[in-house]
């Protein structure tokens, strides 16, 4: 059994994604942690509409049954990371929607970020990092960002530099060592 749970939250529902193969790697390199359990959650998996529920997330009143649902599978875990594709200078809007239903699920956790794009995400991950802090999620600061351009063959075929394992894996020190302090906060 594991001490933390973190779900790698996989932040894109296109046909053709590229994000699959860069979150299966994710969870792949997690593989050797111990005490620790890294779950993709697809959010292929939580069809989600546009926000609609009535009452603003922060009161934790939901009431659509898709609603719970994601919120019971969010509640699940002690930590997260965000696999992005970077769009127009920002996140995707399936991302941001899912991230938007939900408030008390989130608060108090730690966050890291993983994206990709034609400059790596970056600008994808900066717009996240300010949502994040409004939640009272807690971002580290490593993050990996894979481009399109060397990462990927033929801008389809994830194939990332080596250097990325080493990122990796600081990524997870940090993000699971923020993971176990913010355990005492949430009590």
């Amino acid at each position: 059994m594991s001490d933390l749970k973190i779900a790698v939250i996989l932040g894109s529902t296109r046909p053709g994604r590229n994000g699959k193969a860069v979150a299966d790697w994710v969870v792949d390199q997690s593989g050797t942690r111990t005490g620790v359990e890294y779950e993709l959650v697809d959010l292929a998996d939580f069809p989600l509409p546009h926000l609609d529920e009535a009452i603003p997330p922060a009161m934790g009143q939901y009431q659509a049954d898709h609603t719970k649902a994601w919120a019971a599978k969010i509640a699940e875990f002690d930590g997260y990371i965000f696999v992005t594709p970077e769009y127009n200078h920002s996140t995707s809007a399936v991302l941001k929607n899912a991230i938007d239903y939900l408030y008390a699920e989130w608060n108090n956790k730690a966050a890291g970020f993983v994206s990709y794009g034609s400059l790596g995400g970056a600008r994808a991950i900066e717009h996240l990092r300010g949502v994040a802090s409004e939640l009272q999620l807690a971002h580290v600061r490593q993050q990996l960002s894979f481009s399109l351009f060397t990462d990927f063959e033929n801008f389809s075929v994830f194939k990332p530099a080596a250097q990325h394992e080493a990122a990796a894996t600081i990524l997870f020190d940090q993000l699971e060592s923020w993971t176990r302090a913010l355990r005492t906060v949430r009590v």
